[in-house]
């Protein structure tokens, strides 16, 4: 087979996610055949650098051998079964495991499928905690300005992202927005700490004010990944956990996109020093392999739920496959990786590399921002570098810089006109100079004219 070939059955039949199809008749989608490591190769031959671990799931690399023989051993012994009432080894293994390694404290683990739903099972939880303990009237959640926390109603309801949202707000709940402490937004000379501490004082008097109406904040700690990998300090959630007990609020921690090491740490609410009412994760969870996601919350919380039958008090949720064994087994392998295999630590030594490839974008008179967290980092092309003034959305300059990566063995998929790293630890220090080079010339590309 060739790419063409699957190019036109595709076209027929499949309609892809966060896309306007018609884009298709100028630029077609790109056909895998098969995937190892950071590479990706089509059925022509060509290779690709893996350079956003498709969609920020992958960490291991593709094909991963230890992966593979988890999934195969787990296969042969039970690939799933009803979770309610039942119970495996795979998902009491896993659940003692993230316990032991998320911050002190997330004692109970609720499954569910993916990321939005996990989200909205916290919101859920949040909500029904607050009415078993009397208090109904709290059912409002705040959430930052451009925040993202996924695609099913509630989760969208709780982003602020427009080109997702507006079309779909007559269907959504309401839900109060705080400033983000988005250190792009900072005064010049300001340090990101500063700014984090001022933007936080909007929130404090939000609480301040309507904390009896409030079930829970809702933040992504460190990074609003799909508002543009807009970074922040540590500190605003610092003080944010801070507000939250003083006012009787629950946070919940989106680590979805940015948990098990993309931040620098193995969860990003490690640097604030602090431990939410509920942990979302997703994604790296089971390292680009199986759909997974899990809410870890507090003894507190699950103890608000344990009653007697008969007064309705128990949290009747569920997903077909919560639990899934299968994906259980995967997410255990991941973590023996993170384990075995110093992996934080040498992804430090990487996150360096990242920095120094792009360091010489700094002065380039449309480059408006290079930012990093750990191994994730972004490059932020703008019309205006004195004033960050962004490039109309509608010229889709980011998009150059994809085209051009194509031909360079480099999937560099951009978030509007922010040029991104998020690539599977597995790459080599070659690989993301190779990397910043095509991102280097794609961006000289893209604002030719």
């Amino acid at each position: 087979m060739r790419n063409a070939d699957l190019v036109a059955r595709d076209l027929k039949s499949v309609w892809h996610p966060c896309t306007q199809m018609k884009d298709h008749e100028s630029l077609a989608p790109v056909p895998i055949k098969k995937g190892s490591g950071v590479w990706l190769e089509d059925f022509d031959g060509n290779r690709y650098i893996d350079a956003v671990s498709s969609w920020w799931v992958n960490l291991f690399g593709h094909s991963n051998p230890r992966i593979n023989a988890a999934i195969q051993e787990q296969m042969g012994q039970l690939e799933h079964v009803i979770l309610a009432g039942f119970t495996h080894e795979p998902v009491v293994n896993l659940s003692e495991r993230l316990i032991e390694v998320t911050p002190e404290g997330l004692n109970k683990c609720f499954y569910a499928d993916n990321g939005s739903s996990a989200i909205e099972a916290a919101l859920k939880m949040s909500y029904h905690y607050w009415k078993n303990h009397g208090k109904p009237g709290k059912k409002n959640f705040v959430n930052l300005s451009n925040s993202y926390h996924g695609e099913t109603l509630g989760a969208l309801a709780l982003g602020d992202v427009a080109l997702y949202k507006d079309t779909y707000q007559p269907l959504l709940m309401e839900v109060l927005t705080a400033p983000s402490p988005d250190a792009y937004n900072k005064e010049p000379g300001e340090t990101d700490e500063a700014y984090a501490l001022r933007q936080f004082e909007a929130m404090d008097k939000l609480l301040a004010e309507k904390h009896d109406d409030i079930c829970a904040v809702v933040v992504e700690p460190l990074i609003q990944c799909a508002g543009g990998m807009r970074m922040h300090h540590p500190i605003y959630h610092t003080k944010l956990r801070e507000a939250c007990d003083k006012y009787g609020v629950h946070l919940i921690a989106d680590e979805i996109a940015v948990g098990f090491g993309r931040t620098g740490t193995l969860f990003a609410c490690e640097q604030s020093g602090i431990t939410p009412d509920f942990m979302c994760l997703s994604k790296g969870l089971t390292a680009g392999y199986l759909p997974l996601s899990v809410v870890l919350t507090t003894d507190n919380v699950y103890d608000a739920f344990y009653d007697d039958y008969e007064t309705l008090k128990a949290f009747l949720h569920s997903h077909s496959y919560t639990g899934n064994p299968l994906g259980c087994a995967v997410a255990l392998a991941t973590l023996d990786i993170f384990r075995d295999d110093n992996v934080i630590e040498n992804n430090r030594r990487l996150s360096a590399c990242m920095a120094d490839s792009v360091a010489h974008l700094a002065d380039h008179p449309n480059v408006g921002d290079i930012r990093q967290h750990g191994m994730t980092m972004a490059v932020e092309m703008v019309k205006d570098k004195a004033a960050k003034t962004p490039f109309p959305w509608q010229e889709r300059r980011g998009i150059r810089v994809f085209k051009h990566a194509l031909t360079r063995e480099s999937l560099l998929r951009p978030l509007g006109n922010v040029i991104y790293f998020m690539p599977p630890y597995v790459i080599t220090e070659e690989q993301i100079r190779h990397l910043a080079q095509v991102a280097t010339e794609g961006i000289e590309i893209a604002v030719r004219d």
